[in-house]
């Protein structure tokens, strides 16, 4: 069994997956100031190009997209009710919505 410390730095962290044919288009907007106090509760690996979070803020939740390469945060989707957040959430994970 491996130790931990090598497994720790094997693992990177969730990937989304590639995207599917048929896809849903998600509606990015621009991200803004809606609150000063964000909580992420998940997020996909750092070693991809695009980086994805699950947010939670003001007891509703969304999903922030922004491109590694310059650590702007770009965009992020409508902000909406935890159980169509995190459906969102899984359909990015699996390629189903982008």
């Amino acid at each position: 069994m491996a130790n931990l410390a090598q497994l720790d730095d094997e693992y990177h962290g969730l990937h989304a997956a590639a995207v599917e044919p048929g896809y849903r288009r998600v509606a990015w907007q621009r991200c803004h100031g809606r609150t000063t106090r964000v909580r992420v509760c998940d997020y996909t690996c750092e070693c991809q190009q695009i980086v994805y979070e699950l947010c939670q803020a003001g007891g509703l939740m969304f999903v922030r997209r922004f491109y590694r390469c310059d650590g702007v945060l770009e965009h992020q989707s409508d902000w909406l009710r935890a159980p169509a957040a995190t459906r969102l959430w899984s359909r990015i994970l699996l390629g189903q919505a982008r």
